[in-house]
């Protein structure tokens, strides 16, 4: 059984919140994110390939669910990874 519950919020096409278990592959791909520079909201974020590949990792990691922040919905695993892959083209 897991130490929490994990869960990822998406908004802007990027992360919004999240909750991982130390050492957990997800938590292992959001450590990969913030080795670029990221910005204190996710309105201002631009995310980079490398960015947008590490939360594609975290999506198909996380134990727990995967949500829009917009909606309050949660998502599919492809549905969240379609968000963060063709928000702002």
């Amino acid at each position: 059984m897991s130490d929490t519950t994990e869960h990822l919020l998406l908004k802007w096409g990027t992360l919004k919140g999240w909750s991982f278990n130390e050492g957990s592959a997800a938590h292992e791909a959001f450590k990969r994110y913030h080795e670029e520079p990221t910005s204190m909201g996710a309105m201002q974020q631009r995310d980079t390939d490398t960015q947008k590949q590490a939360i594609c990792d975290m999506i198909d990691a996380v134990d727990g669910p995967i949500t829009n922040d917009w909606t309050g919905e949660d998502m599919t695993r492809d549905e969240a990874k379609e968000y963060v892959l063709e928000y702002r083209r």
